[in-house]
């Protein structure tokens, strides 16, 4: 019997597609000045997963979803809760692979009310959460503990967005993601906005994009799955999803 091999022209296609798409750097350009224009509108905030706020754009909730489907991680880990719908988010792909994944969630300050919402979800059965800084020693020794023997691990970075931090947190996070597996660093994107939109301590030159350029420098271990931000064309995560190569 002949075998069909109409599955492998497609995802051809899709490869060929994408590195197409890669290379067209008006299209590129395109995407980013929506980016850029759509996070100073708040653009970010107008969505949801299974009823929780989830500061994504949906074009990186697709890639998260994509890989979390792909890696079927034990644990997920993801530094910044806000209303908790990238935990919950996550969690629920987890609970679609039907295994024993978790997630833990980590913030500096976990509102009551989004504390509340977050724990009475269904989702939450596959959730832990740790209030603290995530680059505190005690919390990143219960970090560890919840990561022991963990074959498959996968990391989101998406707290406090200075340099220094997110170096930091690279560095400290780093070692838990496996071969083949990534840690996605969020929004890069500031790099490219005007220069005080933010109104944070965060800006251009210091944000995770100049994080994780530095951090590249001294660990060949990773490096920029260029194929995600060609194919997404529209990302926060600019330069930030990192792959583990060995």
């Amino acid at each position: 019997m002949k075998k069909d091999n109409s599955i492998d022209k497609f995802k051809k296609e899709v490869d060929w597609n994408i590195e197409r798409i890669g290379k067209n750097k008006k299209l590129q350009t395109l995407g980013r000045n929506f980016a850029v224009q759509a996070a100073l509108n708040k653009y970010l905030y107008n969505f949801t997963w299974l009823g929780r706020p989830i500061l994504q754009y949906p074009q990186d909730m697709y890639a998260m979803q994509e890989l979390i489907w792909r890696i079927k991680p034990d644990l997920v880990i993801e530094t910044g809760i806000a209303h908790g719908g990238s935990l919950i988010l996550s969690a629920s792909i987890l609970e679609l692979i039907n295994g024993k994944g978790r997630v833990l969630g980590i913030d500096i300050n976990i509102r009551k009310h989004n504390r509340k919402e977050i724990e009475k979800h269904r989702m939450f059965k596959r959730i832990s959460m740790i209030e603290g800084s995530s680059t505190d020693s005690i919390v990143l020794a219960r970090v560890k503990k919840t990561a022991k023997g963990k074959k498959r691990v996968l990391v989101f970075l998406d707290s406090n967005h200075t340099k220094d931090h997110v170096f930091r947190e690279l560095e400290l996070y780093s070692p838990f993601v496996t071969r083949g597996s990534y840690i996605v660093v969020f929004d890069g994107l500031v790099e490219y906005m005007p220069i005080g939109s933010n109104k944070r301590p965060w800006d251009k030159g210091n944000n995770p994009l100049t994080a994780v350029k530095t951090f590249l420098k001294s660990h060949k271990d990773f490096k920029v799955d260029k194929k995600i931000e060609s194919k997404l064309l529209i990302t926060a995560a600019t330069g930030g999803y990192l792959k583990r190569i060995y």
